[in-house]
C-alpha cells in the first residue's frame, strides 16, 4: 500500500477532538439471554487474566446446539464482550445455528459493567512511537496494549477454546466497535494470517491523527499466503470524531481506507454504510450484520 494520501491524513487530523471530556459512566451489562434455557446456543464462561496481571477478563462461549463440522466450529470473535452479549437475541442465535453455526465468543471483562473502559482503553489502542507513557487523548486513560492483548488472544484464548470444542483454524471472525474496529483493523495490518475475516465498525480513525492509517502501508509485505477479507461498517449519523458536528462527508475517512486497502493484491475489502445511524447504535447493527452473513 502507499503512503496514505495527503487529503486523507488533514482529514484524520482535523477530525482529531480538541477539547475531550471524560465519557460517560457506562451502562450496567444486560446478562438476561444468560438465563435462558430455551436458547439453540447453550453459553459457558472462562475467566483469565493479563500477562502483567493488570485486566481481568471473561469469555462467554455460545455453542450451537448442533454437532461440530468435521473441520470444526468456524468462530466469532467478539470485542467488547459484555456489551456484545446483550447485543444479541434469540432470533439471531436461531438464525446462526441454522447457519454456519459458529461458536460465539464475547471477549469482555470481569465486571457488570456494559463498557469496560479502563481495560479496552488499554487493550484496543496501538502504541504510539515515542512515547514513553501513553495516555489516551479521549480518555486519559493508559493506552498502547493491543500488541499484548491481541497475542493473549491468540496464544492462550484461541488454545483455551480450543480445549472445550473442536474449532476450524481457517473460519475465524474478529468483530470490534469504535476502539474494538481499531483494534480488528491494527490486527488486519500487523497480523493478516491470524483471522480469516476482519469485521471493523466504526473504528475511531481519528485516533492519534490516522495513527492507524498509517500503520497499513507495507500490508502487502505482510500478507505471506494469507487473504484476508475485511468489512469496514459505518453510520451515516456518525461524527467524523466524538466529539465533532455530523457532517455529510464524515464518512469520507472510511471510504477512503477502504478504497486505498482495495488496492492491496490478496486483501478483500468491502464498505457498508448504515443509514441513519449514529455511533452507539451502530454496535448492535454492526454486530447484526455480520451475524446475518454467517446465517446464510
Amino acid at each position: 500500500m502507499s503512503k496514505m494520501t495527503l487529503p486523507l491524513a488533514l482529514a484524520l487530523a482535523l477530525a482529531a477532538p480538541v477539547a475531550l471530556a471524560q465519557p460517560e459512566h457506562a451502562q450496567k451489562m444486560d446478562s438476561s439471554l444468560l438465563q435462558r434455557q430455551d436458547l439453540a446456543y447453550r453459553f459457558s464462561q472462562l475467566d483469565l487474566d493479563s500477562a502483567d496481571g493488570r485486566r481481568h477478563y471473561r469469555l462467554w462461549l455460545g455453542r450451537p446446539n448442533r454437532p461440530a463440522p468435521a473441520a470444526g466450529y468456524p468462530v466469532l470473535w467478539m470485542l467488547d464482550g459484555n456489551a456484545a452479549l446483550g447485543a444479541l437475541d434469540r432470533q439471531q442465535l436461531d438464525n446462526l445455528a441454522a447457519g454456519q453455526a459458529p461458536l460465539l465468543v464475547a471477549v469482555g471483562y470481569q465486571t457488570e459493567q456494559r463498557i469496560e473502559r479502563t481495560g479496552r482503553t488499554f487493550d484496543y489502542t496501538p502504541a504510539v512511537p515515542g512515547q514513553a507513557e501513553q495516555r489516551d487523548p479521549l480518555t486519559g486513560e493508559p493506552s498502547g496494549g493491543v500488541d499484548a492483548f491481541l497475542d493473549l488472544l491468540i496464544q492462550k484464548m484461541r488454545p483455551l477454546l480450543a480445549s472445550v470444542a473442536p474449532i476450524d483454524p481457517q473460519r475465524q471472525t474478529l468483530w470490534g466497535h469504535s476502539y474494538g474496529g481499531l483494534a480488528v483493523l491494527h490486527a488486519l495490518f500487523t497480523r493478516p494470517e491470524a483471522f480469516g475475516d476482519y469485521a471493523a465498525a466504526s473504528p475511531s480513525l481519528w485516533w492519534h491523527d490516522g495513527a492507524i492509517v498509517r500503520e497499513a502501508q507495507g500490508l502487502q509485505q505482510r500478507l505471506g499466503d494469507s487473504r484476508p477479507r475485511l468489512l469496514l461498517m459505518r453510520g451515516s449519523a456518525e461524527p467524523a470524531s466524538p466529539r465533532g458536528p455530523v457532517q455529510k462527508d464524515a464518512q469520507w475517512p472510511a471510504l477512503e481506507l477502504a478504497k486505498d486497502l482495495s488496492k492491496v493484491p490478496g486483501v478483500q475489502v468491502r464498505f457498508e454504510r448504515f443509514e441513519g445511524l449514529g455511533h452507539g447504535p451502530m454496535l448492535p447493527a454492526s454486530l447484526g450484520k455480520v451475524i446475518e452473513e454467517m446465517s446464510r
